[in-house]
């Protein structure tokens, strides 16, 4: 067997606060949602469809902290793919994500980049058929 991406670990500081904005501004699903004791969750979100998710970490420590909404190093580093750019950026405005420039035209399609909530910076993009 290859070995795929399963997960990626987005350090946030607040387990339901994250839950919200991928659930319901990215339209995502809850997959998993454990309690591990002493307030710790393994708590996974990713597209309904299925494919790799995001493992929702909750900073611990004053050094994770300081690390939330940063992971990317101010780079775009998180991409998603968009059946309408427009409908999905509106969505995650209003649940709290901010867009960092307009909509733009590149040769493999639209895009725009956008931060959710804690400043991590990501690509919205609607591909090019």
């Amino acid at each position: 067997m290859t070995p795929r991406l399963a997960l990626t670990a987005l350090l946030v500081p607040d387990y339901d606060a994250a839950l919200a904005f991928f659930t319901e501004g990215l339209g995502w699903i809850c997959r998993e949602d454990v309690a591990l004791g002493g307030g710790k969750r393994w708590v996974v979100v990713g597209p309904a469809a299925g494919g790799a998710g995001l493992l929702l970490a909750r900073a611990a420590s004053d050094a994770q902290r300081a690390l939330v909404g940063g992971q990317g190093g101010g780079r775009v580093w998180l991409f998603l793919h968009s059946d309408d750019l427009d409908a999905d950026l509106a969505r995650l405005e209003s649940h709290g994500g901010r867009r960092a420039e307009t909509p733009r035209a590149e040769p493999y399609g639209r895009v725009v980049v956008f931060t959710d909530p804690w400043g991590n910076r990501w690509d919205l993009i609607e591909r090019t058929p």
